[in-house]
């Protein structure tokens, strides 16, 4: 039994999270923003702290009086973005602080409190290096020069990746998740992104040849837990086992959520709406090997592909087991 700090304890991931680690005998405390989510993690078997998480004295305060024996860091401001990859930074612009300021305040209040393992949650999709192999590693670079309005984005999982395998005193793991889908995500029937599927307002661009990888919300959430008693210094990358072109998993997409097939658009009309960065992903992203994953944390997902997990996009079976 381990005393675990979960920030991020209302989020996607958070919410499944919490639930699995009480689950698992592990002792909660479970940070969140607001008053009114308190009441489900309580309801979950965990101690709620509301803190602002970028109130780098209140977020310090509630870290170091619940001297976790571990600490899980889940935070981003996701849940309300609407899609707009032109303005990605600016829409991204909270979850990078969460990635910077707030991190940095939790690995130096961590190390006060005596933790013993950090992990974080970070990003495969369209970090990835567009050329070479077109499934990913750990071991392979991220992208060198993102388009312009990808810069901030990326300079803030590029700090996280960097820091917190390098925490002083701590197994410091970052877990990269891609796209997630499930209950609370923006793929779930109810998300923003799932609306923009609805709408047709995400196309197969060209040929839709940009490789995705994908991960259910529960296998996020069930990494982590495997992550506080698996593992070594280091990134790993928690995908499930089917990478896939977007002109493959789109239309399945739109089908399992009863929405017509998606728009298909030339490359040069889709600037106009995703930017140069997104058609650049549409077209040219990089799926993400789980090898490392399944080798040293010994994780394996419990939906292996998407192609079932987009039949049963918002069923909570997994969360149930």
């Amino acid at each position: 039994m381990m005393k675990v700090f979960v920030a991020g304890g209302s989020g996607a991931v958070g919410a499944r999270l919490v639930p699995m680690l009480v689950r698992e005998g592990h002792l909660v405390v479970a940070l969140c923003r607001r008053a009114e989510s308190a009441a489900a993690i309580a309801a979950a078997g965990a101690t709620p702290v509301v803190a602002d998480a970028l109130d780098s004295k209140a977020l310090r305060a509630a870290l170091i009086e619940a001297r976790p024996d571990a600490v899980v860091h889940q935070l981003t401001a996701l849940a309300a973005m609407p899609g707009n990859l032109k303005r990605f930074d600016q829409e991204f612009a909270t979850t990078n602080r969460l990635r910077t300021q707030a991190l940095d305040t939790m690995i130096d209040a961590a190390r006060e409190a005596g933790a013993r393992r950090f992990i974080a949650q970070s990003f495969c999709g369209w970090p990835q290096a567009r050329t070479g192999s077109l499934v990913k590693t750990e071991a392979d670079a991220l992208a060198p020069h993102p388009a312009a309005p990808f810069t901030e984005s990326m300079a803030a999982i590029r700090h996280l990746e960097s820091v917190v395998p390098q925490a002083r005193g701590m197994v410091g793991i970052v877990l990269r998740y891609g796209a997630l889908y499930g209950p609370g995500t923006g793929f779930a029937a109810d998300g923003h992104l799932a609306q923009l599927v609805r709408k047709r307002a995400l196309p197969v661009v060209g040929r839709g040849t940009g490789i995705w990888s994908f991960t259910h919300v529960d296998d996020a959430a069930g990494a982590a837990v495997r992550a506080l008693t698996h593992g070594d210094v280091g990134i790993y990358n928690i995908v499930d086992d089917d990478p896939a072109p977007v002109h493959v998993w789109l239309p399945a997409l739109a089908n399992a959520l009863g929405a017509k097939p998606p728009l298909r658009i030339p490359a040069w009309v889709a600037r106009f709406a995703l930017g140069k960065g997104g058609v650049d992903w549409m077209l040219d992203g990089r799926g993400s090997s789980n090898s490392k994953a399944r080798r040293i944390l010994g994780w394996t997902p419990s939906v292996t592909s998407w192609r079932e997990g987009f039949r049963h996009i918002d069923d909570d079976r997994l969360s149930r087991t």
